[in-house]
């Protein structure tokens, strides 16, 4: 099997050599980046299944090279910063992290996420319910409150037919979501579904993911109508769903 590229941004060497030693150990490659400009070289260059990346570089953004990456990727990243600032989380989930990491930090729970992002990634992005299983299913259309989700093309069309510009996590779980309509979904039958057998129990992303898909689809986010949130269980999608 091949092993997935990693790359790693930081402008510490010191940390570098931590991940790198952390993640090569668990069977992963892993290249290293300190510039904006060393990135892109490396994502030009390389397949890069992940990327960590430091926000706050001696001359760069980090954020501000996230915005970059996901113009034109939709590799996974996991912000990694000194800052545990509230504000700092959300902006790095709003602009596509798919994760986010504050130093210190425990090279096992780096691994262990870095694991579960990658899993989400192999993901498969079309699961349907047969006879209480799911399996895949690429040629359904289904609408609801004014939007249009094909899933042959990968795509969803916002209430005026434009392209809803979706990462392939949002659109897994909105197909989860489509596919399980007007049901209680608890977070763990989430990861499930989006996820597989497997997931790690310090994966704590779904709730960002929604938030972002909430943005992306609702009305009016700040009062979510189609994703529900049911206290102590988790969601539901309220949605009426017409399948073709």
């Amino acid at each position: 099997m091949i092993s997935q590229k990693i790359l790693v941004v930081d402008d510490d060497p010191k940390v570098r050599l931590l991940l790198r030693r952390c993640l090569e150990e668990d069977g992963l490659s892993v290249l290293e980046a300190e510039t904006e400009v060393a990135v892109f070289a490396a994502l030009q260059t390389h397949d890069i299944g992940l990327v960590t990346l430091d926000v706050q570089l001696e001359n760069d953004n980090g954020f501000e090279i996230a915005k970059r990456l996901r113009r034109n990727s939709e590799v996974p990243i996991i912000m990694v910063t000194g800052q545990d600032d509230v504000i700092d989380r959300v902006v790095g989930l709003e602009i596509g992290a798919d994760d986010y990491i504050t130093k210190p930090f425990h090279v096992r729970e780096v691994l262990a996420r870095v694991r579960a992002v990658l899993r989400r990634g192999r993901a498969a992005p079309q699961p349907t319910q047969t006879n209480g299983e799911y399996s895949a299913d690429n040629s359904a259309v289904h609408s609801f409150d004014g939007m249009v989700a094909r899933f042959d093309h990968f795509e969803l069309l916002d209430r005026t037919g434009d392209i809803v510009d979706l990462t392939s996590g949002e659109f897994r779980l909105l197909n989860v979501f489509l596919q399980n309509p007007k049901r209680v979904l608890s977070r763990d039958r989430l990861m499930d579904l989006l996820n597989g057998a497997e997931w790690s129990p310090l994966d704590r992303t779904i709730d960002n993911q929604i938030a972002r898909l909430r943005r992306k689809i609702e009305r009016d986010p700040s009062a979510p109508v189609l994703i529900k949130t049911v206290r102590g269980i988790g969601y539901m999608f309220a949605a009426e769903v017409q399948t073709s």
